[in-house]
């Protein structure tokens, strides 16, 4: 049985939370800024500031790997919104050729996480910011497989362990409202697959409830500190697939005006038919 619509972005899945990362004395919500205006040389430069000062803190790895994820998908158009709204576009894409000096150093960021987080996992499971890495490392690892190599099935594994481990961080702390985001993107796009396969993907273990998808994402988008911007463009997907164009204008609008050197989400707004 075919399966799709796995892969709209689960970016970020589930980036940082901000009572944890509050603590930087480098300043991580200029690097996030910078990233969603595309200014991805000068997120890399707030994020490796960020790695000098802290060098035994995951976090910074974290949010560079996720600049190169990003500035990988705005040279390879993937978060045009029309690939995620029409099912026809999404499963005719092609496998893409990524840029292997990028892709060598989105995977050594993300290396540096697993070797800054297992030895901490392995003495408290319940270490916030190493769970929130962990989270956050699988997002990015599934974003990449299903969105430039074309792997459906190893982007939902990875998936599924950011969900699993975003809903034990939340037990931990309900307040790190980025983290819902991991939540939402599994139930929101399992949710909108075909009756057998979300059945199918239920006995595996995947979360597959559209409307609770987008109540955490809604959470994310509310109350998100580095995520919330994500949070609404996704929002803004699912409020098109559902025929809602009000509310889709009404938030590429407020990205827009508040990331002005973005200029997917201008574009985007301009296809909405009035």
């Amino acid at each position: 049985m075919k399966i799709k619509k796995f892969a709209v972005p689960s970016l970020l899945v589930v980036m940082i939370c901000a009572a944890r990362v509050g603590a930087f004395a480098c300043d991580v919500d200029s690097g996030y800024r910078q990233m969603y205006n595309l200014d991805f040389a000068g997120a890399h430069r707030t994020f490796v500031s960020c790695e000098g000062e802290r060098s035994r803190d995951p976090l910074p790895h974290v949010s560079n790997a996720a600049a190169y994820l990003f500035s990988e998908f705005d040279r390879l158009h993937i978060l045009e919104v029309e690939l995620f709204t029409d099912d026809s576009h999404f499963d005719a894409r092609n496998k893409l050729k990524p840029d292997a000096s990028v892709r060598d150093a989105f995977l050594n960021e993300l290396a540096q996480v697993e070797a800054l987080t297992q030895p901490v996992l392995a003495r408290n499971p319940n270490d916030r910011e190493a769970l929130l890495s962990q989270v956050l490392a699988n997002g990015l690892r599934s974003d990449y497989a299903a969105m430039i190599e074309k792997r459906n099935f190893a982007s939902l594994g990875y998936m599924k362990t950011s969900r699993k481990l975003a809903q034990h961080l939340l037990e931990l702390d309900p307040s790190c409202y980025d983290a819902y985001l991991a939540v939402g993107v599994e139930n929101y796009l399992l949710g909108v697959a075909p009756a057998p396969a979300r059945w199918l993907l239920h006995l595996g273990g995947a979360e597959t409830d559209k409307n609770e998808g987008v109540r955490r994402l809604q959470l994310t988008a509310a109350h998100g500190r580095y995520l919330a911007p994500f949070a609404r463009l996704l929002l803004a997907v699912a409020a098109l697939r559902d025929h809602d164009r009000t509310t889709a204008r009404t938030l590429l609008a407020g990205l827009s005006r508040e990331f002005p050197n973005n200029l997917l989400y201008g574009r985007e707004l301009a296809r909405i038919p009035q």
